[in-house]
């Protein structure tokens, strides 16, 4: 039998490594800034155009190369940071494998421009697709400039793998965001299709964080701090309710290297516990030193997970970290150690239990009562007598927030009790009770029993197929404000905002650039009623982000579900007979008014025969 293992070209080796190090633009340029970094550089500009896909540049003012680096940079394992196998485990600068720039020539056309201070000329090298086409020298600033095209040109399989510009430009912003937190000594720049996106200058931690999320989050940020004989750790924490939706904004980092770690999160969470909303997270940047010799950062391709030799340590001083400054803020409750904890629980509750059953009543009387008079004194105050007038008696509380509302519909819509033989849903002249109950949900008998539609999942779904259908056509409807109301957004969300400006305004959304990254909303849907304009929008923004993170869906459909989730009638909302009429009209007359858009029951029917059998004895 003849021999069938062969070495691979170096052409087609190089794309296997690309494919571990290069998986999409967003990598392409983390490997460069870190290289610049790296570079001792001070002043770094990256140049974005088409979402990364037709042109990624990188331009620095670091120490160079000589000839013979450049050339050496794109041979694999070709690396200035390791020299013995223990290097590895003293590792303190970005890029140290020796693959990124070989990687990024096997799948791309690049050109390298760089010089070192002494030299009169720099040298330029063009690479496609690993084969060097032209060296030469050029005249060029101390520093290096790499210029990456038409990413992914020779291997169209990974190129059509690629996503939409929105969605490859957001994760170039996410990584220039983490690398611009780490290095605020230095001052970056970033410019998207000729627009700039980010002008950072050096400064303070502070500085980098407001410059790069805007100007609201100087009121939002607390300062965290502490030092032991084998960790430091410095950085922000945001304020409980400044705390958002998504997970975005969330940042770990270990001797300026950004990680990624779940472990380290849940304790920044504990931490919060108590203080936070459900389903929301907290904003932080967090940075760690530690001796190199205690992690291992060579555990994944991207560099983005490390292993603690103590992970339960770190642990506990993440948590600390975090209540010592919630406390020190005075954000956390305080205890009042002169008085007496229990005693005041004890009080509390018996304040809670004469609240429920009167202020006037008495528990010793209650024990003493016999079992007749007690039932008999419940269901009185259940039905009143009623007064002279032939009127129930009003309680005092009769406006408390644990009133429920009956509404009835008259006698004309009570003539006909049948139902739709299809689905089995009332109709509109069928109908003879609607209730709300509890401000959530809402009643309505039918001829084989009783419907309860959940109104906030209802009305979701109704927006839902409205936006949809608006989307499709591109011909929402729009109600002008009376005053416009002016936004601004942060570099990443103004980015995303331009990109879908179309089908923001499909949504019935009227706005206007007004200033750098500040829009003016003119207009908004016609189906949400006006008063909080701004945090419709600003929510919206926020539920499409966490649905791009959380859900493959496409962008169109994420857009009707995220401004359906945000503008529908929430749970606790009162609701008048026609509203409600209204509401059950609308569900019943969409496609799907089974489910919401994102799966749970809009409704549920009880029959008759389940009521009885409530009762059967």
């Amino acid at each position: 039998m003849s021999d069938i293992i062969q070495l691979l070209p170096d052409s087609i080796a190089n794309q296997i490594a690309a494919g571990e190090v290069v998986q999409r633009p967003a990598s392409v340029v983390k490997e460069l800034l870190e290289n610049a970094i790296d570079a001792g550089s001070s002043d770094i500009k990256v140049i974005i155009k088409d979402a990364g896909k037709s042109v990624i540049q990188v331009i620095d003012n670091g120490i160079g190369m000589s000839e013979n680096d450049a050339r050496m940079c794109f041979e694999r394992h070709a690396t200035s940071k390791i020299r013995k196998s223990e290097d590895l485990f003293a590792i303190k600068t970005l890029g140290f494998r020796g693959e990124a720039m070989a990687s990024i020539a096997a799948v791309a056309q690049v050109e390298l421009k760089t010089r070192v201070e002494g030299d009169e000329l720099g040298v330029m090298l063009q690479i496609d697709g690993s084969t060097l086409k032209k060296q030469e020298p050029v005249s060029h600033p101390v520093g290096t400039s790499v210029s990456v095209k038409n990413l992914f040109f020779n291997v169209p399989a990974r190129r059509n793998f690629l996503k939409s510009n929105p969605v490859e430009l957001r994760h170039i912003v996410d990584e220039f965001v983490r690398i611009s937190l780490a290095n605020t000594d230095k001052s970056f720049q970033m410019i998207q299709n000729d627009l700039e996106v980010y002008h950072l200058p050096e400064g303070k931690l502070s500085q980098r964080i407001v410059n790069l999320f805007g100007k609201n989050y100087r009121q939002q940020l607390v300062a965290c701090q502490e030092e032991t004989m084998d960790v430091k750790i410095t950085g922000y924490i945001g304020k409980p309710e400044f705390a958002k939706k998504t997970r975005g904004e969330q940042f770990f980092f270990v001797n300026n290297r950004y990680i990624k770690s779940n472990y380290l999160n849940h304790a920044v969470n504990t931490a919060f516990e108590g203080l936070l909303q459900e389903n929301t997270y907290p904003f932080y940047v967090l940075f760690i030193q530690i001796d190199p010799k205690r992690i291992d950062i060579n555990v994944h391709p991207t560099k983005t997970e490390i292993k603690f030799d103590d992970e339960r340590t770190m642990y506990a001083i993440i948590r600390s970290v975090i209540r010592q400054a919630l406390g020190t803020h005075n954000i956390t409750p305080a205890l009042d150690f002169e008085q007496d904890i229990n005693f005041q629980n004890e009080k509390a509750a018996k304040l809670n239990f004469n609240n429920v059953l009167g202020a006037d009543y008495n528990y010793r009387q209650y024990q003493e009562a016999s079992k007749e008079s007690r039932n008999l004194k419940h269901w009185e105050n259940l039905y009143p007598e009623p007064n002279e007038t032939g009127e129930q008696k009003k309680e005092e509380d009769e406006t408390s927030s644990g009133e429920v509302t009956l509404t009835f519909e008259s006698a004309a819509n009570q003539m006909d009790l049948s139902v739709d033989p299809e689905n089995q849903i009332p109709r509109r002249e069928a109908r003879q009770g609607i209730m709300q109950i509890h401000e959530r949900y809402i009643l309505t008998q039918v001829k084989s029993g009783i419907i309860l539609i959940d109104q906030e999942t209802a009305h979701e779904r109704i927006l839902y197929e409205k936006y949809l259908n608006a989307l499709k056509k591109k011909s929402g409807a729009s109600q002008q404000y009376l005053f416009p109301q002016s936004i601004e957004l942060s570099p990443a969300d103004f980015i995303l905002v331009m990109e879908l400006e179309q089908e923001i305004k499909s949504l019935g959304f009227d706005f206007n650039v007004f200033g750098k990254n500040s829009i003016v909303i003119n207009g908004g849907p016609a189906e949400v009623s006006t008063g909080n304009e701004k945090a419709l929008f600003e929510g919206f923004i926020e539920q499409f982000k966490k649905n791009k993170n959380d859900l493959s869906i496409g962008t169109v459909e994420n857009m009707a579900r995220s401004i359906a989730r945000r503008s529908c009638i929430k749970s606790g909302q009162k609701l008048g007979s026609d509203e409600m009429t209204a509401l059950i009209d609308q569900l019943f007359a969409c496609e799907n008014p089974n489910y919401s858009p994102a799966g749970q029951l809009t409704f549920s029917m009880v029959s008759l025969d389940k009521i009885v059998n409530f009762f059967k004895k």
